[in-house]
Order: structure tokens, then sequence, then C-alpha cells
């Protein structure tokens, strides 16, 4: 039997890691992005609307504002990315997206909440640094796509320190703390990993439920890089919760399940959350038991879960205001 890795051992790994590409990546999510912004800018710059070789930037320009479906759905997941950015780069760094990141088409809201976690396990805090910059990235990515068709942030509600905060109402809704009670994702590593898997779920499923909506292949790819992107932190947040649970936390395992049911009574009324198994057996990647491919969520049964709400509605929970763009409206119950 292989010796379990050891916390010098991971750290090792991790630094290794770490110096080979933390600096720059970094720096293309915190300093405005321009590096990043000009490789999509390149990528737009190479092919049109319909796929085949463009020779101007000013024609891709065009067929991204004239492509609207596509553009509604790509700002759809700007709103979906300025949220988890904000609250990853909160935990990891005690602070938010640069100014820069946030401007755009529609009302420009702030953020509401957010603390750095004080981090116990150095495995956890690398890997809160790492997803803060792919989903920093991913917000610069898809701003550069859009470029000025692009939304602005709104109104995002990330408190953990009040029993009204978007993430103590979730948690109250789930039963992982009572009512009126007040769960704080800063608070702990623990706290912060089911923090995170209430979000990353919910981003694979949207990401695979959108994919129909685009035809451009071009687009489809971005899509499905992002989606693949989302789908390792997914995993990740879920295998470190799993192995939490079984070696010294029970009670993760059972709470994910809460929030798990959680998600699944806001979006209707299928069954297709999972939580991440049990003592005896590990569920580390939810997918449809025959086929084992992932779920999808429609953009509106995606908004029932950020909003806190399974009516149709246009604002709530963790969009106090709304999202900015054409596609806001929550799908009703069923």
């Amino acid at each position: 039997m292989n010796s379990p890795m050891t916390d010098d051992t991971a750290t090792q790994v991790l630094d290794a890691i770490e110096g080979r590409r933390t600096e720059r990546r970094r720096f293309l999510a915190y300093a405005g992005g321009a590096t990043a912004g000009t490789a999509a800018l390149s990528l737009l710059a190479a092919c049109g609307a319909d796929g085949t070789a463009s020779t101007t930037s000013s024609s891709t320009v065009s067929s991204v504002a004239t492509t609207t479906t596509e553009v509604d759905v790509f700002n759809f997941a700007l709103n979906l990315e300025y949220l988890e950015a904000q609250f990853y780069a909160f935990a990891a760094y005690g602070t938010g997206l640069s100014a820069a990141l946030l401007t755009g088409v529609g009302t420009q809201g702030s953020v509401t909440g957010g603390a750095q976690v004080p981090f116990t396990d150095p495995v956890v805090a690398q890997y809160a640094r790492e997803i803060a910059a792919d989903e920093a990235a991913h917000v610069t990515f898809l701003r550069s796509l859009l470029q000025s068709a692009a939304v602005a942030m709104p109104a995002i509600n990330i408190d953990g320190s009040s029993a009204t905060g978007a993430f103590s109402v979730a948690a109250q809704a789930a039963g992982v703390v009572a009512a009126g009670g007040i769960f704080n994702p800063y608070a702990s590593d623990e706290n912060f990993l089911l923090g995170a898997f209430l979000f990353e779920d919910v981003g694979v499923s949207a990401y695979k439920g959108a994919s129909p909506l685009l035809s451009n292949p071009t687009y489809i790819s971005n899509a499905a890089g992002i989606l693949a992107t989302e789908a390792y932190h997914a995993g990740l947040i879920r295998s470190v919760l799993y192995r939490k649970g079984i070696e010294a936390t029970p009670s993760l395992l059972t709470n994910a399940q809460k929030l798990s049911d959680a998600r699944d009574s806001l979006d209707g009324s299928s069954d297709d959350d999972q939580g991440i198994g049990d003592a005896t057996v590990a569920n580390i990647t939810p997918a449809d038991p025959t086929t084992a491919i992932a779920y999808s969520r429609s953009t509106g049964q995606v908004l029932n879960i950020v909003y806190l709400n399974k009516a149709s509605v246009k604002l709530g929970g963790f969009f106090p205001a709304g999202v900015n763009g054409n596609i806001f409206t929550s799908a009703p119950s069923g």
C-alpha cells in the first residue's frame, strides 16, 4: 500500500508548481489582464462569426456584436464568473477584483461581504489561490471576447458575517445552520470548501446546459475550455471535502449532501444534484449513473440557485439586484 502524502511533501509539490506559473497568472488576473486580453483579441481577429478567416479585427467585433444569442450566453456566463472570482479573490487574498475588470454594459454594482480565510491547511490555501487566479482569468477572457458588449459586474452579496447574507440564507434553507443562524465561508478551511462546493457544481452544469445555445465553433471551443476548468475545480473541491470528511470531520459529508439537496429543491422537480458520498462510497463525479455524463442546467435553473428562489424572479440571493444582460429571470418552480 502506498504511504499517504505528508503535508511536507504536498507543500513541496505545490511550491514547485507555484514557482513555474503562479506569479505570471496572478499578474494576468489582478493587474487588469492586459496579456490575456491581447490573446483573446488575437483569437477574435483570427475568426469571424462563421469560423472562417478574417483579415481585420473590426469585422470580428462586428460579428460578436450581431450574434445576439451567443453574446447573451457569454454575458450570462460573465455574471457567474464575476460571482465566483470575487468569492475566491476575497477568500485567498482578502481583496476583490481590479476595478478595471468591473465596468461594462448595465448597472455596475459593488460587493457586499468577503474576507480572507485564515487557512490552517497549506494545501487548501494553495488550491484557493490557484482557483482565484483561474476565475479572474475567466472574467478577463470573457470581457475581452465580448469587448464593448461585455456587461458590468452587478451587485454581489458574498457576506458571511450576518444571518441575512446570501451564504447564511442558503445554509439556513439547507439545514446546515439553524433558522436565523450564520454560515461564514471565510471562517475556516472547512467552511470555505463548503462555500466553494455551493458554487462549483452549478458552474459546471451551467456551461454544459448552455452548450446547445452556441453554434460558432470558436465559441463552442471557448465554452468547452472554461467548462473543463470549472469541472477540474469542482472535482478538486469535492475530493478535498470528501477526504476531510472521511478522515476528521464527518459533518462535511452530511452538510455537502444538505447543500446538494437544497440546490435540487430550487432548480425544479428533477433529482439531478448529488452530494459527495458517505463513509463507505465516494461520489466525486456527480453524473448520470448510466452514462456517467454530467448534468445540465438551463439558465433559468442556474438563476433559481444563485437567486435562492425556486420561483420565477429577477433578483435575490447572491445577486440582490439581479444579473446584467438579457438573460436575467429564473425558471418557475415545477
